[in-house]
């Protein structure tokens, strides 16, 4: 499990591709990589990965092909910039939301404003995640934590500080760029439930 606080950014080292999938390797100096261990998670975009080597600023991890089809993973190159957070461990407290680190899907930006001091993404997404997007609610863009402004049809929008967009990568994206989404878990299993209680 993660936070949605992004802890460092990091970048693409190398992308391997294979016929299941892809090898990738992340660096980062910002990131404390001295008690991640083999089989140990990291949350990279937002997408939880397995590390199955480790350096001391650097870390591997297979990616299979379905986490390719439905994250950003298959359009990133060498060098490019990834947000990194570590697992959350049981003394840690809890900054942002409940983040599993599996990717629902993606979205698009499709407008960038400058507001006060603050910036305005407006994103479109998938018909099906729709359902799960309330205004008010959490959502997790390419690992970051964030709070829904409002949501019309199937464009919402989320109200980005300055800190959060100079300690993420979000500052770095533009109109047309795509995301990982990840949608509220709490809402996703209450989904669950009532169509299981519906069923009984």
């Amino acid at each position: 499990m993660f936070t949605g606080i992004i802890q460092a950014i990091g970048q693409v080292k190398t992308k391997i591709a294979h016929d299941k999938g892809a090898l990738f390797s992340f660096t980062s100096d910002e990131l404390d990589f001295s008690n991640v261990a083999i089989g140990d998670s990291i949350a990279v975009n937002g997408v939880c990965l397995t590390a199955i080597e480790v350096t001391d600023n650097s870390f591997k991890a297979d990616l299979s092909q379905e986490t390719l089809d439905c994250s950003i993973f298959a359009d990133l190159s060498q060098g490019d910039k990834v947000n990194l957070e570590k697992a959350l461990r049981l003394n840690q407290g809890i900054d942002g939301h409940i983040v599993s680190g599996h990717v629902d899907g993606q979205g698009e930006v499709v407008d960038k404003t400058t507001e006060g001091e603050s910036t305005r993404f407006k994103i479109s997404t998938q018909q099906n995640l729709v359902k799960y997007i309330a205004k008010k609610g959490s959502i997790t863009i390419n690992g970051v934590s964030l709070t829904v402004n409002s949501i019309d049809a199937n464009v919402f929008d989320v109200n980005i500080v300055p800190h959060t967009l100079t300690v993420t990568t979000l500052g770095l994206l533009n109109t047309g760029d795509q995301v990982n989404l990840e949608v509220d878990l709490i809402a996703r299993h209450l989904e669950q439930l009532l169509n299981n209680n519906k069923l009984s």
